[in-house]
């Protein structure tokens, strides 16, 4: 499980750290692919293949599905850390995520999100406040 809040930098070949509690999970390789919210998410090999084959049985016939299927795979990278725990982020990602010298790793259970810090403190004021953690909270059965 990826849990926690890291602020990394991202150097000009657009390479960023890994956070060393998230290494060892990820040792086996991952896969980087545009996300939800305009961040980029890195996946194990295992939970990426569990969402691919989520997405694989959407109806072909939904034009939803297509799009999300599309958006999905095309963007997604397979991608190895180097000797340092980095890996590289493909420009296509970095420029859909916002992301430049800076950027803040948060872990999401099954997969990292890579956030541009000021996409991060935006997402954040949207969901901190009791008031609106409650109601995003409504309805999940949570």
């Amino acid at each position: 499980m990826f849990t926690g809040e890291y602020r990394h930098s991202v150097d000009s070949k657009g390479r960023v750290a890994i956070p060393a509690r998230f290494r060892l999970q990820l040792e086996e390789g991952a896969v980087v692919a545009k996300w939800i919210n305009g961040c980029a998410a890195v996946f194990t090999k295992g939970a990426f293949e569990r969402l691919a084959a989520k997405v694989s049985v959407l109806p072909l016939a939904d034009e939803k599905a297509r799009a999300f299927s599309l958006f999905l795979f095309s963007s997604a990278f397979e991608v190895e850390r180097d000797a340092q725990g980095r890996i590289v982020l493909p420009a296509a990602i970095r420029e859909w995520a916002d992301l430049r010298a800076d950027a803040v790793v948060v872990g999401a259970f099954d997969h990292v999100e890579i956030w541009a810090p000021e996409r991060w403190g935006a997402f954040q004021q949207g969901v901190d406040s009791p008031d609106a953690l409650a109601a995003n909270l409504s309805g999940l059965g949570i």
